[in-house]
C-alpha cells in the first residue's frame, strides 16, 4: 500500500515557477514508477510527466517539454515536479500517481495509487 500527498501548488504569474512535491508512505516506494497528471475544469485528466522506478528514464507531454522537470528522491520517499515558465494554460489540479508495473506511463488506469491533488493557478 502506498499513500501519496501532494503539496506546493498555488497562484503564480505567467512566467513564474513552482515546485510540486509528492510525499509517499510505504516501504516499497522505490519500486514504483511515478507520474504527474493534471485536470483542468471540464477537461479530461491528462498526462504531464513520468519517471521510472530507477529514475533512469523520464517522459514528458509535449507542451511541457523544456519547462517541467520530474525527479525523485528515494531517500526522502518524494517525487517532484519543477515547473518553470508557467503559462495560464497550465492551470489545473495536479495529481501524482504511482504504478508498480511498467507500461503506458501516460495512461491513468495503469497507475495503482493517486494523491488528492494540488491546485496550480497561473495568472496572465
Amino acid at each position: 500500500q502506498v499513500q501519496l500527498v501532494e503539496s506546493g501548488g498555488g497562484l503564480v504569474q505567467a512566467g513564474g515557477s513552482l515546485r510540486l512535491s509528492c510525499a509517499a508512505s510505504g516501504r516499497t516506494f522505490s519500486s514504483y514508477g511515478m507520474g504527474w497528471f493534471r485536470q483542468a475544469p471540464r477537461k479530461e485528466r491528462e498526462f504531464v510527466a513520468a519517471i521510472t522506478w530507477s529514475g533512469g528514464s523520464t517522459y514528458y507531454e509535449d507542451s511541457v517539454k523544456g519547462r517541467f522537470t520530474i525527479s525523485r528522491d528515494k531517500a526522502k520517499n518524494t517525487a517532484y515536479l519543477q515547473m518553470n515558465s508557467l503559462k495560464p494554460e497550465d492551470t489545473a489540479v495536479y495529481y501524482c500517481a504511482a504504478r508498480l508495473y511498467s507500461g503506458r506511463h501516460y495512461y491513468p488506469p495503469e497507475y495503482d495509487y493517486w494523491g488528492q491533488g494540488t491546485q496550480v493557478t497561473v495568472s496572465s
